[in-house]
C-alpha cells in the first residue's frame, strides 16, 4: 500500500468511526464524557473514533500493518478500560512509577493492568514483524528491542495528552516523518498521520479528547513504525529517545518546558480555542 493511500484511508476510516460513534455511542452520550483541564466537558469518543479507525485502516496494509493492527487494537482497548472504569482510589497514582510503586504496596491499579497488556499487545505485535537477524540470540533481543520500542511510544504518546491537540499534533509530526523515511512501516505511520488529522479539529475545539484510549492506540501504530524499519540505528536512537522522555517525564512537566519555550508554545496553542 502507498503512502498517500494509507494516509487517505486513516482519514477515512477515522472520520466513519466518528459518524458511527456520534450517531450511537456505546451507553449513551454520557458514559463518555468527561472535564478537561480548562472545566469544559469534552468527550471520549474522538479517542474511540481514533482507536477504532486507525486500527481497521492498518489491516490493509499487509503483515506490518497487522502487527501495528494488533498492537493499536490492544492499547486502544486497554486505554477504554482504564478510561471507562478507573477507581476513585487510583486517580492519584500517576506516572509509570507511580503505578509501579502501587503494586509493590499490593495495590493493582487499572494503570497497571493496562501496562501489562500494552506490553503484552506490542509482544506479539513485535513477533508478528519480519526477523532481520539470522541468529537466534539476535532475533530474541530484536523481538525484545521491538516491543519494548512499541509499547513505550504508545505509554509516551499518552503522556503529551494534557492539552487539546497536543498529542495529535505529536502523532502528525512524527507520522510524517516517518512516512517519508520509508521502510515498511511507511504505510503504517501514513495511516496515523491521516486519522490524527482527521480528528484534529474537533480535539482543537474541545469537543472530543484522546484519552488513554486513542494515545496508546496512535502511539503503538507509530511504535510499530519504527520497529518494522530496517534501520537499527534509527530503531536504537529512538528507544533510547522514548526511554529518555519517559524517565524524564517522572520529574519534569511537559507541559512547563513547553510553555517555557516560545517556538514550542506557539506550536502547541496553534489552533485551540
Amino acid at each position: 500500500m502507498g503512502r498517500l493511500h494509507a494516509a487517505l484511508l486513516g482519514v477515512t476510516a477515522a472520520g466513519a468511526a466518528t459518524a458511527v460513534l456520534e450517531r450511537r455511542p456505546p451507553g449513551g452520550p454520557g458514559r463518555w464524557q468527561r472535564t478537561n483541564y480548562a472545566d469544559r466537558t469534552v468527550s471520549l469518543l474522538g479517542g474511540v473514533a481514533q482507536a477504532a479507525g486507525t486500527t481497521l485502516a492498518l489491516l490493509g496494509a499487509g503483515r506490518t500493518g497487522a502487527a501495528a493492527a494488533v498492537a493499536a487494537g490492544t492499547g486502544g482497548l486497554l486505554g477504554a478500560v482504564d478510561d471507562l472504569t478507573e477507581r476513585e482510589g487510583d486517580r492519584h497514582v500517576k506516572g509509570l512509577r507511580g503505578h509501579l510503586t502501587a503494586l509493590r504496596q499490593g495495590q493493582v491499579t487499572t494503570g497497571a493492568l493496562k501496562i501489562a497488556g500494552i506490553g503484552g499487545g506490542a509482544a506479539v505485535a513485535a513477533l508478528l514483524l519480519p526477523a532481520r537477524s539470522p541468529r537466534r540470540l539476535g532475533r530474541l533481543v530484536e523481538r525484545a528491542a521491538g516491543a519494548a520500542l512499541i509499547a513505550g511510544t504508545a505509554n509516551l504518546l499518552n503522556l503529551f495528552d494534557l492539552r487539546p491537540g497536543r498529542a495529535l499534533k505529536v502523532t502528525c509530526a512524527a507520522g510524517a516523518g516517518l512516512a517519508l523515511v520509508g521502510g515498511p512501516g511507511a504505510p503504517v505511520a501514513a495511516t496515523a498521520l491521516g486519522a490524527a488529522a482527521a480528528g484534529l479539529p474537533d480535539d482543537l475545539r474541545e469537543r472530543t479528547m484522546l484519552g488513554d484510549t486513542g494515545a496508546n492506540a496512535l502511539g503503538a501504530a507509530l511504535g510499530t513504525a519504527v520497529a518494522a524499519h530496517p534501520s537499527r540505528l534509527l530503531r536504537g536512537v529512538t528507544l533510547a529517545a522514548v526511554v529518555g522522555l519517559t524517565l524524564l517525564s517522572e520529574r519534569v512537566s511537559f507541559s512547563r518546558v513547553i510553555e517555557h519555550t516560545p517556538v514550542l508554545r506557539a506550536v502547541d496553542q496553534w489552533g485551540r480555542r
